[in-house]
């Protein structure tokens, strides 16, 4: 869904559009609300009601991964990168693990 195609979907869904901007946390900025908002339309279709809490769930997993560099197990990152494709993100942060900055460290010996 690229960002024309988010507009068009928000303009043809206006109740479902004005409900996603409840989700938004109040220390969200504007490019991280954009990302994880477009991750919510790609996916609310396949969360019903009960189920909503989940996607909103791992929309925060998503962001908290590509914004924060926050890491959680393999199968759960794949799943929302997954859930994510396509989306695209503009200057997202790049980070290193510990592990990564040693290597490169000691390399540089």
């Amino acid at each position: 869904m690229a960002a024309g195609d988010v507009a068009q979907f928000v303009e043809q869904n206006r109740q479902l559009a004005e409900r996603v901007e409840t989700f938004r946390s109040v220390s969200e900025s504007e490019k991280h609300w954009k990302s994880r908002r477009e991750f919510i339309f790609r996916n609310i279709g396949h969360y019903e009601d009960p189920e909503l809490d989940h996607l909103l769930a791992l929309s925060m997993v998503w962001a908290n991964n590509v914004f924060l560099g926050c890491r959680y197990s393999q199968e759960l990152l794949d799943k929302v990168q997954e859930m994510a494709e396509g989306i695209v993100v503009e200057d997202a942060p790049v980070f290193k693990t510990r592990d990564e900055i040693v290597k490169q460290q000691q390399q540089r010996r």
